[in-house]
């Protein structure tokens, strides 16, 4: 049986491992922290002390790691175990242009090299649920995509340049991470009020934010700032969030309003609201 290795088993990498297992895959891991490795040894893991023990005979090299300098680490600690046709298979959220400059750096090595983030929770990848995004030649991809379809629920190619998962992977994050920093402000403006912070979620019964995200997104994108709410409404709207907020810690809506009043500022008042984005699209 072909085995495959697992480098990192902290709550996302052991959440993988135990899925795996379950499948029945013979699966090798390692982790710097040795107790969390040796966790899933009950479960039918290998546990190696190296990483280029774990790698040793393995056809692919999964690695969820904390960031880029782990990775170069651990890459450089595998290589002596390492099979010519391995590929390395990395899940860290990384930096794009220091996954580009990687990838080209292992290419001309003779290593194969997929960077391959995702958007899974240690609960959803113990079911095999939700997205792993890839980005590199796309024949390498052919060879690991059975193998990532039984990891996750989608699988989303995104093309041979190597820095394009590692891209969305982190405008992905910055939605994950904006909206939960909006959801804190609400949560702030609803103690104002004196009501439970749960009860200021009920706007999202009938507002479709996916799809003004959507909409807005496009407008957005194109450059086109025609008003159907103006920013000067908009930033009317946030002074009384502000003040509904009473002094409470705010996490967003602050640094909107000082955006806001610079485009003002600048004569784009009379703009929509989609005039935030102007420098980003010009």
């Amino acid at each position: 049986m072909t085995t495959t290795a697992f480098l990192g088993t902290g709550l996302l990498g052991g959440a993988f491992v135990e899925a795996a297992l379950a499948r029945g895959d013979r699966i090798s891991v390692w982790n710097r922290t040795a107790e969390k490795a040796r966790a899933l040894a009950p479960l039918g893991a290998i546990v190696a002390s190296t990483p280029a023990e774990a790698v040793r005979g393995a056809a692919r090299v999964h690695l969820v790691l904390k960031d880029d300098a782990v990775v170069d680490d651990v890459i450089d600690q595998l290589r002596p175990g390492l099979d010519p046709a391995a590929i390395i298979v990395d899940h860290t959220t990384n930096l794009p242009a220091l996954t580009a400059a990687r990838a080209r750096r292992l290419e001309a090595e003779g290593i194969e090299y997929l960077h391959c983030p995702v958007f899974i929770g240690p609960a959803m990848a113990r079911k095999a649920q939700g997205t792993i995004l890839v980005a590199g030649p796309a024949t390498r991809f052919e060879k690991v995509r059975e193998a990532l379809q039984r990891q996750a629920a989608r699988v989303e190619y995104l093309g041979e340049r190597p820095d394009l998962a590692a891209v969305s992977k982190l405008c992905g994050n910055a939605f994950i991470i904006g909206l939960s920093a909006l959801v804190a402000d609400v949560y702030t403006m609803a103690g104002g009020a004196g009501i439970d912070p749960a009860a200021s979620l009920k706007p999202l019964e009938y507002l479709n934010v996916a799809g003004i995200i959507a909409t807005r997104g496009k407008t957005m994108a194109a450059g086109d700032f025609r008003p159907s709410f103006e920013l000067a409404m908009a930033r009317k709207d946030v002074r009384l969030m502000l003040e509904l907020a009473g002094g409470g810690a705010l996490a967003a809506l602050p640094s909107i309003a000082h955006r806001m009043d610079q485009l003002i500022d600048e004569g784009l008042g009379a703009m929509d609201l989609a005039v935030l984005a102007r420098d980003a699209v010009s």
